[in-house]
């Protein structure tokens, strides 16, 4: 052999040797890919409050579980077959739609997503997206959709290939197992559905998909619903008294039930949070005497804390205990009666002004409001504020230009749910005095609007923003009591919860304030009787009841 040929074959096996190496480097950086790749379509946030989302930097309880389903199966059965991974990539592709909608629905509906109201909108929602579009660029998208998501349910399908590769040589040794349970393990011990307590763990996605399919069955299954939702009510009780009039004690005045939004018992239970809104809450109440008018207070429990105010307007509404979330969401598939329906049995017109609210919002069929005012119909021109954009004063100003309240139209029942006070309080609204220039093209001080604009999120510690939030919240009602009434009027103020744990900063009762608000001191007589007292601090810290309750004792303290 010449040493040419030696030199040759040493050559060879140099580059052999090499190439082998370069080999086994890129496959662990395939591997190391997959993983990622694997991981993040389960484990990622919204952009608040879009529809863009970005991976998180945790790990998904679910991408553990199918490190562990990989594991076994290449145990037992080895590796698995194309199909086989393609059928756990569709699933697992599902699992990821339906991660997204969990955390995006909340931005765009602010609620929990709810497959019994939002997947028959879905064809309602493609169809006005494309109008005004080009049929060529409708198909355009349709196609791009299409393709990205044929080419993402590719991507898991070859991640799975790639780790179940991996996973062949050790799928039977002792510290992979050991590894895969540890990591079960952590995952358990960390997890956590309390948006005040996030860990490194992602939310889970298969507890929402079982919830939703529990909730479809309580809604679809008459028996069901049955037994989640009482036979009858104290509102059933009122509409069957046919007798005389259900609400005699109101003569006809006109009634607005205002919820509070955030409006907790935090506000008279810390010592802080109280005196740093004791001037305004005093202003507001020299603003309502001044007026001619009283008002009596009293503490109740609500359904929710943090959020889900729906729960806090329906059960005062309906009557019924809606703490258990399902009971809500049963009930808005019913045409069970509510409160709504004794005014109107009376000859009152019914008003919902949901400003807050721009979208096609399905579950108001439910509510059937004579007169349905959400936040395009309000007009508003003025600069927007946070995620809500118009401010709960101009919504109140505006409502009563847009529908006069002249002595000859009918008694008129309002539901007004407030806004402004709403997580993540920031960018709070200027209070503008002039209340007619509020209905102008130009609401606000620019330099005003602009400094409320410019506020950022503190995420860190909210409450003092919350507290300016629940000052500015005190000083517009003050405003607005002070303004001409054109009709007699009662007014029904509700806190709707209390605010997250991110602003209490300790645990709190689900305790939140109800005003009742009226120059006749002989129908606020009736309500002094049940419990409340005079002026905005209740006197009694304990609660008379929970807010459901309060439906039975409003038709009391209305009724003849």
């Amino acid at each position: 052999m010449s040493s040419t040929d030696t030199a040759l074959r040493g050559g060879l096996g140099l580059g052999v040797g090499t190439s082998a190496e370069v080999s086994k480097w890129r496959f662990s950086g395939q591997v190391l890919l997959a993983l990622v790749f694997l991981n993040s379509t389960l484990c990622f946030s919204a952009i608040w409050p879009t529809v863009y989302v970005l991976p998180d930097l945790g790990v998904s309880s679910e991408f553990v579980c199918l490190l562990m389903l990989l594991s076994a199966w290449v145990a037992v059965f080895g590796k698995p077959t194309l199909r086989a991974l393609s059928i756990v990539s569709a699933i697992y592709l599902l699992m990821a739609v339906g991660h997204y909608a969990d955390v995006v629905v909340p931005n765009l509906l602010g609620r929990p997503v709810n497959l019994y109201w939002d997947v028959p909108q879905l064809p309602r929602f493609v169809w006005v997206t494309v109008q005004g579009l080009p049929v060529w660029l409708t198909a355009l998208v349709v196609l791009l959709t299409c393709a990205v998501v044929w080419a993402y349910y590719r991507l898991l399908v070859m991640a799975m290939n790639t780790v179940s590769k991996a996973v062949q040589p050790v799928a039977k040794t002792p510290w992979l197992w050991s590894a895969l349970l540890l990591a079960g393990v952590i995952v358990i011990a960390n997890y956590s559905e309390n948006p005040d307590e996030p860990t490194f763990v992602s939310k889970a996605v298969v507890p929402v998909y079982w919830k939703e399919a529990l909730k479809l069955r309580d809604i679809l299954i008459p028996s069901r619903a049955a037994q989640l939702l009482p036979a009858s009510t104290v509102i059933d009780e009122a509409l069957a008294k046919t007798d005389a009039p259900v609400l005699g004690a109101l003569n006809k005045r006109d009634v607005h039930m205002i919820f509070l939004e955030t409006y907790g018992a935090v506000l008279y239970d810390q010592k802080d949070s109280s005196a740093a809104v004791a001037q305004t809450r005093a202003q507001l109440e020299k603003s309502i005497l001044a007026s001619g008018r009283n008002v009596v207070s009293a503490f109740y429990v609500s359904p929710t804390i943090g959020g889900a105010s729906d729960l806090a307007h329906l059960s005062v509404l309906s009557g019924i205990d809606l703490k258990d979330s399902r009971k809500h969401d049963v009930l808005l598939t019913t045409e069970r009666p509510t409160l709504l329906d004794v005014f109107e049995r009376d000859g009152y017109e019914t008003f919902g002004l949901y400003h807050s609210v721009g979208w096609e919002w399905v579950e108001r069929a439910f509510y059937s409001f004579d007169q349905y005012i959400d936040g395009p119909a309000l007009n508003y021109e003025g600069p927007a504020f946070g995620f809500w954009k118009i401010p709960d004063q101009f919504a109140a100003a505006r409502v009563d230009q847009l529908y006069p309240r002249n002595e000859s139209a009918k008694p008129r029942f309002t539901f007004f749910p407030t806004i402004s006070s709403h997580f993540p309080f920031h960018q709070v609204p200027p209070y503008q005095s002039d209340w007619k220039k509020l209905l102008g093209p130009q609401p606000f001080d620019a330099a005003e609007a602009a400094r409320a604009q410019a506020e950022p999120v503190n995420w860190e510690y909210m409450k003092p923003d919350y507290l300016r939030t629940i000052n500015y919240t005190n000083t517009w009602l003050a405003g607005y009591f002070s303004q001409p009434e054109p009709r007699e009027t009662v007014y029904v103020m509700i806190g709707d919860h209390q605010p997250t744990g991110s602003v209490s900063r300790e645990p709190t009762p689900w305790d939140v304030p109800v005003f009742i608000v009226s120059k006749d001191s002989r129908l606020l007589d009736r309500f002094r009787a049940m419990g409340f007292t005079n002026g905005l601090t209740p006197q009694k810290r304990v609660p008379l009841g929970t807010l459901n309750e309060l439906t039975a004792v409003l038709l009391k303290g209305f009724g003849s």
